[in-house]
């Protein structure tokens, strides 16, 4: 049987095995060998990324290109060896930050850390605002987030609410699912698609007790299309490559008054003339925001 090379997408990465999706159906794949000479810095295929593989005529296959990713949500993770550059995922076309109205209180200082991971690899975000029927001030919480710009779906799977605009946002998409425990998220998938929210919470409690040499990385198809990855470890993400000074970048109510500060390494602490801290006193931007970037700030110092 003759060798045929095919294009796909990683969908499940394991171990040095790659479940790709070609189209034609699932392959598992490992790397060719010349792709893993010299010594790696970071994961040379992930999941997410979008290959090309040769099939062989036992119908496994071997991946002999990983194109170049568009961009990468990704861990530092320390080894003995030196720092080593562990992806989450790769060419995410959006990230979906599932919090909480209530019950558990919405920590909106996680959500802006969040925010500005995604800022900062330039992946759309959306906020996913669920449980709505346990608060009545729902959009007083999260209505701060719109005024900036970023979009947020307000969800309910007791009163099926705002799923069905959760679906259509998600489809077509690979959207990268992030949030903390308790709000709600299997529910959710489990409303978007039946059994989807199990899958994926199986997947999710392997990977937050797995080594990292052993754990499954796994996107789920969507029946309209597009995939959703459950991506536990936002807390350890990628600000580890990021200075204090850039931070202010990456909150898009700020970014255009730096330019008008009268210094150019403003801190927007305590310098005089500066632009942030006069829109914060005339109040045109929200004093919980200002207060996460200077912890987000403070953090990187």
């Amino acid at each position: 049987m003759t060798e045929t090379t095919h294009a796909g997408l990683i969908v499940k990465a394991q171990s040095g095995f790659f479940t790709v999706e070609t189209g034609a159906g699932l392959v598992v794949c490992q790397l060719r060998g010349k792709l893993k000479q010299g010594r790696a810095t970071g994961d040379l295929a992930a999941l997410g990324d979008r290959v090309e593989l040769t099939l062989l005529a036992d119908g496994s296959g071997v991946i002999e290109n990983v194109r170049e990713r568009k961009q990468a949500l990704v861990r530092l993770d320390p080894r003995p060896q030196g720092e080593y550059q562990q992806v989450l995922l790769a060419n995410a076309d959006q990230c979906v930050f599932v919090f909480a109205c209530a019950h558990p209180t919405p920590k909106l200082k996680m959500l802006d850390r969040f925010l500005v991971i995604a800022e900062k690899q330039k992946i759309p975000p959306i906020i996913v605002a669920n449980k709505i029927d346990l608060a009545e001030n729902a959009k007083e919480i999260f209505g701060l987030y719109q005024e900036i710009g970023y979009r947020v779906i307000y969800t309910s799977t007791l009163a099926h609410l705002g799923v069905d605009e959760l679906r259509t946002a998600l489809t077509g998409k690979i959207s990268a699912l992030a949030g903390p425990s308790g709000v709600g998220k299997s529910s959710l998938l489990n409303a978007l698609q039946p059994g989807l929210g199990l899958a994926v919470n199986d997947v999710s409690a392997a990977l937050n007790k797995g080594k990292h040499t052993t754990v499954t990385r796994q996107m789920f198809a969507l029946h309209g299309g597009g995939y959703v990855a459950d991506t536990p470890g936002w807390k350890s993400l990628a600000l580890w490559d990021t200075e204090p000074e850039e931070i202010d970048a990456y909150f898009p109510e700020l970014a255009p008054l730096v330019a008008d500060c009268q210094f150019s390494d403003c801190t927007h602490t305590h310098e005089p003339a500066c632009a942030v801290r006069a829109a914060l006193e005339a109040g045109k931007i929200h004093r919980e925001r200002y207060d996460s970037f200077l912890r987000l700030r403070s953090g990187m110092s």
